[in-house]
């Protein structure tokens, strides 16, 4: 069997995406007889089976070297040269619905996974009139795919409640052996040059609204000495005050490193469908400072780290990730590391995961088989 990956979500600087699709083609080119192929957004266009193909467009500016191929009719042609048995589509845009015209014509599953909450971030910034046209379009685009993967109950439960009740939960993973408590081996405090015994914390991931950048670095502000926040992001270096940031990190060997060496993990985002550099951070070996929203909870065990709680005012919000901070340095940071290590081992290992979805993809290939059949067959009416 051919699955075929199709997103506008991928560039060289993208996150949660890119490594999910990239685990799951290495996972399975090593433990099954599938091929997997993947089609996303490049320079120039590309034709490569069993890899990676691209479809050509142009950078999107200010949006973390993402490039826009705009013409539907390039995604069909794309999609459709690689033969696929089942396809699945990584956003509801454009590919979403060339997708959907190769997987008609071919009469094969179109599976979704909902990786962004789109409808909510344009709601934020647009007003709710906006939210409400976006949830039906999300909705009209979903009507044509077998099943809508969800990475969080908290996500599916969105998506069932603007009418997608074809949405199940299909929780991500971790690459438990590249992220490991052995990779704790750097100084950060030395390298960054900062005195002995400062309390470092680090985030990582894209600079975008909904990671709540302004509220993380407050809290450190309002923190002060010992404590130094540590964000890795962006495409430059600089420090204020008691905040470093560094380029976002491509290599997760590098990332991890960074990861395992601070003393935790702090996030201050409200919207996360999944949130897997919180895992990645866990696997880690590292205690997570969070708020209690989006898909977060569902994460991170009371043993593991402490979760603040979220307000829509700005100052209440920046004190109480503050104060959560805090309180994290009045509990043995290793034993919830090793707490949260374990956590992710149980429950989130790629091949946790993976196995999962394998067994959602040969259930929705039989489905259409089975279709086929039943469409095929004469009804007995006919029968003389």
């Amino acid at each position: 069997m051919h699955v075929v990956d199709a997103t506008l979500f991928f560039s060289p600087t993208s996150g949660g995406v890119k490594r999910y699709l990239l685990a799951k083609h290495e996972w399975m080119r090593a433990h099954t007889s599938w091929r997997h192929s993947l089609v996303v957004p490049g320079e120039m266009p590309t034709h490569v089976p069993g890899d990676i193909s691209m479809v050509a467009g142009g950078k999107v500016p200010g949006a973390f070297n993402y490039r826009l191929p705009l013409n539907p009719l390039s995604w069909s042609r794309a999609i459709d040269a690689l033969e696929p048995d089942l396809i699945e589509v990584g956003d509801a845009f454009h590919p979403a619905w060339a997708a959907s015209r190769v997987a008609r014509r071919r009469g094969i599953p179109l599976v979704a996974f909902y990786h962004s909450n789109f409808p909510q971030l344009a709601g934020r910034r647009l007003g709710p009139a906006v939210q409400k046209l976006i949830e039906w379009y999300v909705r009209l685009t979903y009507e044509r795919c077998e099943v809508v993967l969800a990475p969080s109950r908290h996500t599916c439960d969105y998506l069932h409640s603007i009418g997608v009740r074809h949405a199940t939960t299909q929780p991500l993973g971790v690459d438990v052996d590249t992220f490991h408590p052995d990779c704790r081996g750097r100084d950060l405090a030395t390298e960054l040059n900062l005195p002995r015994g400062t309390r470092l914390l680090a985030f990582a991931g894209r600079f975008s609204a909904e990671k709540n950048i302004p509220v993380l670095t407050a809290a450190f502000r309002k923190l002060g000495a010992p404590y130094h926040l540590l964000l890795i992001g962006g495409d430059e270096s600089r420090r204020e005050g008691n905040v470093t940031r560094i380029p976002y990190c491509r290599d997760n060997r590098q990332l991890a490193s960074y990861l395992a060496s601070a003393d935790a993990f702090v996030h201050a985002g409200l919207h996360e469908t999944f949130g897997l550099v919180v895992l990645e951070a866990m696997a880690c070996g590292r205690p997570v400072v969070a708020m209690r929203a989006g898909a977060l909870p569902e994460l991170i065990d009371t043993n593991a780290g402490v979760l603040a709680e979220p307000h829509d005012d700005e100052e209440l919000a920046t004190a109480s990730l503050a104060s959560a901070v805090s309180s994290l340095y009045e509990r043995d940071l290793d034993a919830l590391g090793a707490a949260a290590r374990r956590h992710v081992e149980s429950n989130y290992s790629w091949s946790r995961a993976l196995q999962g979805l394998m067994t959602r993809y040969q259930a929705a290939v039989s489905a259409r088989q089975r279709v086929a059949v039943e469409t095929a067959l004469p009804s007995a009416g006919t029968i003389q």
